[in-house]
């Protein structure tokens, strides 16, 4: 027999449905009580029509306005549709021209939070919770770029905020930093759905944005983590296989930095013997360039 409620449930059986929902990609739960999606909105529909169909009758009996009776032979003309309201798609060109064109005018980085947030020329945005701008103080000596918000940063609106912040601090700790002493972003500041890697369009959108990150913040350093970060800010085809573990020099709006691009902590936890990739590129994260 099924248990009707949670408390019937043994610590084996609520571990088990955490896992199915994890799997089917639940991140949290968004109301308190379940809610029925299948028999309500067919009540709600039929509750909506009887509703407007007394305001016609009303309307008709007070000498309103009264759809007339179509004559023999004549066609009924549907009611115009009520647009529905939401925002706006802006064509992919347009969005990236406003992006660089508002990035490049935030002269500071209280201004370039402000009109990220202000920016809806990115569909990221319709389905996340939070933009996600960098954390730190500008000037400090590494900066540190994940690809994408995962849920749990999307919910809180910081970078780097469950699991893999945890790791991450694992990993700073290993060569004498905390999350106090560095700054921390994503290359994307908007969680994709269903945490999908952005589309090339949804990249590009999103570029400029980071780069005057990267400029405003003048760090010395970039700790690029991950493939799509990596691919994404050294412009290349390789994978990060191949772009880890040597030094790279990119320049933002005239500042050069050197890069260095080393697995992500997620792929870490899914993979462990990369692990030894990851302390090699910190060490020599930390020695500098040579």
């Amino acid at each position: 027999m099924t248990p009707d409620t949670l408390d019937q449930f043994s610590a084996a059986e609520l571990a088990a449905l955490l896992a199915f929902h994890a799997d089917a990609g639940v991140d949290w739960l968004l109301e308190e009580s379940p809610v029925d999606r299948f028999v309500a909105p067919r009540a709600a529909t039929g509750e909506a029509r009887g509703q407007a169909a007394s305001a016609e009758r009303a309307r008709a009996e007070t000498g309103g306005a009264t759809r007339t009776a179509p004559q023999r032979g004549q066609r009924a003309t549907p009611p115009s549709p009520t647009p529905a309201a939401g925002p706006v798609a802006i064509p992919d060109e347009q969005a990236v021209a406003e992006a660089r064109r508002l990035a490049a005018a935030a002269t500071s980085v209280e201004a370039l939070s402000e009109a990220m947030r202000g920016f809806t020329g990115c569909n990221l945005k319709n389905s996340a919770r939070s933009t996600l701008f960098a954390e730190g103080e500008p000037g400090r000596a590494l900066m540190i770029v994940g690809p994408v918000p995962l849920a749990d940063d999307d919910r809180d609106g910081r970078p780097f905020s469950g699991r893999s912040g945890t790791m991450l601090d694992r990993m700073l700790a290993g060569i004498g930093l905390s999350r106090d002493q560095v700054t921390l972003t994503t290359a994307i500041a908007w969680r994709p759905p269903g945490n999908r890697m952005p589309t090339p369009r949804e990249a590009e959108i999103c570029r400029p944005f980071i780069d005057r990150q990267i400029a405003l913040f003048r760090p010395q350093k970039l700790l690029l983590l991950g493939n799509f970060t990596a691919r994404l800010l050294l412009g290349s085809n390789e994978t990060i296989h191949d772009l880890r573990g040597r030094w790279h020099r990119l320049t933002f709006d005239g500042h050069e930095v050197d890069v260095m691009a080393t697995h992500h902590p997620q792929d870490m936890a899914a993979t462990p013997e990369k692990k030894k990739q990851v302390w090699a590129d910190l060490l020599a994260l930390k020695a500098g360039p040579r």
